[in-house]
């Protein structure tokens, strides 16, 4: 009760509400899946309206040792895969679990992303090298739409598939999706989320997406092209689009039709895989906190949302409760409670919640 108390001050509004809280792994959540299962990498992770999360991870790299089980004939005791989408209610029991290749879609060769939208369909996209589609589905896995077609390589400006796409945001107002386009791709590309009719797209600067070869040096003026991957996308309430340009250590800001608003550097000495891997915003009224999932540093960044100005940090690399290897995705429920993933041997989804003042 008091874990919670502190929570609901901190999204009072006012002055608190700019002061990140600090936050404490719950080591104890989620429960222990059932029938054996076993996760593998999970690459998105997503809050509904009614706090529930939901995770999309990939089975199939699972290794022979950790599926043991589910070789024939069966080798050890434990375990299988789980299916590819879990749901979770807030206490961390499993409630439905679903997803894989089924008839009249195209379910992706490398999992990646998943988005809850506000009417409860869930989108599910993919970043294998042949994947150029994103998926929606109800919630028990019945399929509604698929965006795209498998292609492979680049097309910034083809308008009629995707390239590896990576996270998915819903515009309720509009009836638009909005998709990190992506892996292959260096764009952000709008459809209509019934439909899936191509409205729009922009790549860096609301500019032309350019597929040309590009490095990153942290001493050289910006790149005027997004990196690869354009990794995330996010909707904010006051209509600001919140763009992870992960390998150019960056931030973009745009309007929803694509006008630029501005950037900012995060960890900009950050080589490799970058520091922005995935956004979400702090639920008070004003969203006044924005965290950054930094897979390469292992930490949860904050920020402040009207600045870009960094307030704190917590997680560092291991393997421990509260530590990270490859943290990808993070979502955010009502009372402030972080859900983040991890990649590579990373392999869980943990839970950190607002901890009481000492």
């Amino acid at each position: 009760m008091k874990t919670l108390l502190v929570a609901l001050c901190l999204l009072a509004g006012g002055a608190r509400a700019a002061e990140p809280p600090r936050m404490q792994v719950d080591p104890f959540w989620p429960k222990p899946l059932p029938h054996n299962w076993i996760l593998g990498q999970v690459p998105g992770v997503a809050v509904d309206a009614g706090d529930n999360v939901w995770i999309v991870h990939r089975p199939r790299g699972l290794t022979a040792k950790e599926k043991g089980a589910a070789l024939p004939p069966p080798h050890t005791v434990c375990c299988t895969p789980a299916p590819p989408v879990i749901e979770f209610d807030p206490a961390g029991n499993v409630l439905r679990a679903w997803g894989g290749p089924g008839k009249g879609y195209d379910w992706p060769e490398n999992e990646h992303g998943i988005y809850i939208d506000p009417q409860g369909f869930v989108w599910v996209g993919g970043n294998g090298p042949d994947d150029g589609q994103v998926l929606k589905f109800t919630p028990d896995g019945g399929f509604v739409l698929q965006i795209g077609h498998p292609a492979h390589g680049a097309a910034s400006n083809d308008v009629t598939r995707l390239s590896r796409p990576a996270d998915i945001a819903v515009d309720p107002a509009a009836n638009e999706v909005y998709v990190a386009d992506g892996y292959g791709n260096r764009r952000i590309i709008v459809f209509d989320a019934t439909t899936g009719a191509y409205k729009r797209h922009w790549g860096a600067y609301g500019t032309r997406p350019v597929d040309a070869p590009f490095r990153y040096d942290p001493a050289a003026p910006l790149p005027r092209q997004f990196g690869r991957p354009v990794h995330c996308v996010k909707l904010a309430r006051d209509g600001l689009v919140y763009v992870c340009d992960r390998q150019n250590d960056r931030i973009q800001v745009f309007q929803k039709d694509g006008r630029f608003v501005t950037e900012w550097r995060v960890a900009p000495a950050t080589r490799g895989l970058g520091s922005v891997w995935d956004l979400a915003l702090w639920p008070d009224a004003r969203q006044t906190l924005l965290y950054d999932a930094d897979g390469t540093n292992n930490q949860v960044r904050i920020l402040r949302r009207g600045d870009g100005s960094p307030l704190g940090a917590f997680g560092a690399s291991g393997h421990q409760p509260g530590q990270f290897r490859w943290v990808h995705n993070l979502a955010i429920d009502s009372h402030g409670n972080i859900f983040t993933t991890e990649v590579d041997s990373g392999k869980r989804v943990q839970r950190f919640v607002p901890a009481a003042p000492p």
